[in-house]
């Protein structure tokens, strides 16, 4: 089984306010995946096609976790985004000041060729590709997808891959983004 780096990935690097890998390349994270999957240490995600890995308690500290707790002092700041040309805009916010969360865990997300071809977004002729790893936050068991990738996804709107969601599932998000941001790429080091 091969698993490869599909290109949306690569945005997750230091200085983007998302998750990333302080030594791991893309390519040993992707190489990770893969093992893990041999051992079946996964989970299925909100659709077929999609796998939840779980990286390996070794290598979590190697991972930056973007994420500060909500406080009555944060500052925040608000854009109007988009994650490639050919997506809507959508409402991004980050904090401007706090300290970022310590990583419990780390998920990484995986789509198969299928899943990724449906709306041309697959990048490799791999079976699987790594398309996000998320840090969470100590002290939690998982980590919610953002109500606005659910909402890209359940519209099927360009940039999301067809999935339909429980009122706990919008719940839950919404209930976590209410609680976490991630912190201002510029303020990472503050």
């Amino acid at each position: 089984m091969l698993v490869s780096v599909n290109d949306f990935v690569k945005r997750q690097v230091m200085g983007s306010g998302k998750t990333y890998a302080r030594t791991l390349s893309f390519e040993q994270v992707a190489d990770h995946a893969r093992s893990q999957m041999q051992r079946e240490m996964y989970r299925p995600g909100y659709r077929d096609g999609v796998r939840i890995v779980m990286v390996e308690e070794s290598l979590a500290g190697d991972f930056v976790c973007p994420f500060i707790e909500l406080g009555k002092d944060t500052k925040l700041c608000s854009r109007l985004v988009r994650r490639r040309p050919e997506e809507e805009y959508y409402i991004q916010t980050r904090a401007l000041n706090g300290t970022p969360v310590k990583t419990g865990k780390v998920e990484l997300i995986l789509y198969r060729h299928d899943v990724l071809s449906e709306n041309d977004e697959n990048t490799t002729s791999s079976e699987w590709e790594l398309i996000s790893i998320n840090a969470i936050p100590e002290g939690l068991d998982s980590l919610p997808m953002g109500p606005v990738t659910m909402m890209r996804n359940q519209l099927n709107l360009i940039g999301g891959t067809k999935a339909s969601y429980l009122s706990e599932e919008w719940a839950e998000s919404v209930r976590f983004w209410q609680k976490y941001v991630p912190l201002e790429p510029k303020n990472e080091d503050a």
